[in-house]
């Protein structure tokens, strides 16, 4: 567990409070609250994360929150133009139909692959510091620390002990069918699922209890993070034309302050 210091257990104690608070009339917040500021959280301070509008193509490290009165703008800006429709049923759907996990040999235009290292370990390069490969190798991580965007802790991971740290599906596969890519062809589906922009290294424990949710839902525990969050979930969206559903883009704008 993250140890909290000074101010900051009763920072969470005012949090939890706010929670309790109304949001928007008929939508409601995830369990830990659903609003743009504070955190119960502490940050893992991350200096090499990226901003999501200044990463538009997810090659660049990390997830920077967005802070500025310009950007949540910028952000919110983004999010209007996702496009909503009612979730679809999940029949059918099953890991493989979006090919086997990690490939390297996913479509050309996806960043990272074909590169002769899977994503999987491109996405624990792209993210991880402190980086120590198998011996003779330059693509197996075995050991890393990480600045886990979502719980804001510092990770110190090994390969003896993978669970711990998951690649992320920012935009659920499960969700992506049910939003239509059960219709689209197998190379498609390849592409979100080993493009970068879609998969973020984070906390084990926290990435399961994320499961398929969207975002009216589920949302990273540290919310610094949750404006940023939204904007690569509409990234994801607006890159494979994939809807999300009303309430999901009410609470995505939520996040940015809209």
């Amino acid at each position: 567990m993250t140890r909290l210091r000074g101010g900051a257990a009763l920072a969470v104690a005012m949090v939890f409070a706010g929670s309790a608070l109304a949001g928007c009339e008929g939508l409601a917040p995830p369990a830990d609250g659903g609003g743009p500021s504070g955190s119960g959280v502490p940050a893992g301070g991350d200096g090499r994360a990226v901003n999501p509008l200044d990463n538009p193509d997810g090659t660049e490290p990390g997830l920077a929150a967005i802070t500025t009165t310009e950007d949540r703008a910028r952000a919110r800006a983004l999010i209007e133009k996702v496009v909503t429709k009612g979730r679809g049923p999940r029949t059918g759907y099953e890991r493989d139909e979006f090919g086997y996990a990690w490939k390297d040999s996913a479509p050309r235009d996806v960043p990272f692959s074909h590169n002769g290292c899977d994503s999987r370990n491109d996405l624990l390069k792209r993210d991880g510091q402190d980086l120590r490969f198998r011996s003779g190798s330059d693509c197996v991580v075995m050991a890393l620390t990480l600045h886990d965007p979502y719980t804001g802790k510092v990770i110190e991971w090994t390969k003896s002990r993978a669970t711990k740290v998951q690649i992320d599906h920012v935009m659920p596969l499960s969700y992506d069918w049910q939003m239509g890519a059960s219709r689209w062809s197998k190379e498609k589906r390849e592409s979100i699922a080993n493009d970068p922009l879609n998969l973020v290294p984070v906390d084990g424990p926290t990435n399961s209890s994320k499961g398929d949710s969207g975002p009216a839902s589920w949302l990273p525990p540290n919310k610094t993070i949750r404006c940023s969050y939204s904007v690569r979930f509409a990234q994801v969206s607006q890159k494979y034309d994939l809807p999300v559903t009303a309430a999901d883009k009410e609470m995505m704008l939520r996040q940015c302050g809209g």
